[in-house]
């Protein structure tokens, strides 16, 4: 039986040469290839849903992951949609970025060409597997795909529905790829150089951090989320209510969600509306002194906590969140240069310019006005799916569609031309 750093050799070697494949398919044959795979997961829908109930049979339903873990029949649906969406987009590969004639007659063009091999490491998210491989094939890649203990069994039979499509298409199945389970396969593919192009990882801050300390291959950090909303002086409070409803109670689990909100001190009043329909979905509130004076009261005493300073700057991943009273504009960009992540931020103000301080200044892959935050994602955007939402400034930013997986080689045409000096 091979080790586990023997079969993980074996795996970045079969991706590599798939990845001479992948890079040379026609668009309309990715296309069909993305459909089949959607239309094989669709059929075997019940046996994936079996395997992601054994999966979450092993968890408990309070912990914070359970919701990404868990695959509905519904959620299944719209994953495959998303797979065919994503086929239907326009190839990211071969477009003309830039293009220029020198004086000495060479045509020079960048045009964007497939990465690789793609590396993914992720947690407790078995939608991630499908989203990886649709858009990783798209835009000309294979992907390496390893998953978390927790979600052992759904990806497993993910991964074996995609291989069986890509076999019967007469695909080489190494475009999709599953490590063991080990962490020692993490180790190894952070080492892959010269095999695995570039590694994101999806997770919590540790993971995170742990690839990108222990990486020895290019890595794309998608990092945590520690969103805030900003109730300015001049916010409608009747947006502001929904805004911070819909951030925070969508789905807590997601890296999108509400942590914080800031309110002005003009506004302290209205923070019990503001925060009013936060009870229907026991949202427990950790408030600084002002804004626990404010709500004292006018929210549930079980549910309101005073804020301690770790309130602030956490992600919370469950039906919790901080509030805090600002007197300024000023203040509020402060606290989110000092807390925020760099994710998603948003403001609720009616005052213009207000509005265009907080979207200049804000350093943040998305930043919003009047609206929630909960649209940071890939498909939100247009995308058909996303690899992950980068907070990073090289290479990629934000949600990271198809063009975030290609890179560029510059072709250059000439009639003879050398170089004298």
């Amino acid at each position: 039986m091979e080790s586990v750093p023997e079969t993980c050799k074996r795996i970045f070697a079969e991706a590599r040469e798939a990845a001479l494949v992948t890079a040379n398919l026609s668009d309309s044959a990715i296309a069909q290839t993305l459909c089949a795979v959607a239309d094989a997961v669709d059929r075997e829908a019940e046996a994936i849903l079996a395997a992601n109930r054994e999966d979450c049979s092993r968890m408990a339903k309070d912990n914070p992951k359970y919701d990404r873990l868990l695959i509905t029949r519904e959620r299944l649906a719209a994953i495959t949609a998303d797979m065919r969406s994503v086929a239907e987009l326009p190839s990211p590969l071969g477009k003309i970025i830039a293009e220029n004639i020198r004086p000495n007659g060479l045509r020079i063009c960048k045009v964007s060409v497939p990465i690789g091999v793609v590396g993914v490491i992720y947690e407790a998210r078995p939608n991630v597997t499908l989203d990886v491989f649709s858009l990783c094939l798209k835009s000309g890649n294979a992907c390496i795909l390893k998953g978390s203990h927790d979600a052992e069994a759904s990806n497993d039979a993910l991964v074996r529905n995609v291989r069986k499509a890509l076999a019967a298409r007469e695909l080489p199945p190494a475009v999709c790829s599953l490590l063991p389970s080990p962490r020692e396969a993490t180790t190894a593919l952070l080492n892959a150089v010269g095999e695995v192009d570039l590694a994101i990882p999806r997770g919590s801050r540790a993971l995170i951090d742990f690839v990108r300390d222990n990486a020895r291959i290019p890595v794309i950090e998608t990092g945590a989320g520690i969103c805030h909303v900003y109730a300015d002086a001049s916010a409608d409070i009747g947006k502001a209510r929904e805004i911070v409803f819909n951030a925070k109670t969508r789905r807590v689990s997601v890296c999108n969600a509400l942590d914080c909100l800031l309110v002005h001190a003009a506004r302290l009043a209205d923070l019990p509306e503001i925060c009013g329909k936060l009870a229907e979905k026991d949202v427990e509130i950790f408030a600084d002194d002002c804004a626990f004076d404010a709500l004292s009261g006018n929210y549930p005493e079980r549910l309101l906590h005073r804020a301690k300073p770790e309130s602030f700057g956490t992600e919370f991943l469950d039906y919790k969140m901080s509030v805090r009273c600002v007197p300024a504009l000023e203040d509020a960009l402060a606290h989110i240069a000092r807390h925020g992540s760099h994710h998603s931020e948003a403001i609720v103000a009616e005052n213009e310019a207000a509005v265009s301080e907080f979207l200049k200044r804000v350093d943040a892959a998305c930043v919003y006005a009047n609206a929630s935050t909960a649209f940071t994602d890939g498909g939100q955007f247009g995308f058909g799916a996303e690899i992950g939402i980068s907070t990073q400034k090289l290479h990629a930013r934000g949600p990271m569609g198809l063009d975030a997986l290609t890179t560029y080689k510059y072709l250059i045409e000439g009639s003879g031309q050398v170089r004298l000096a």
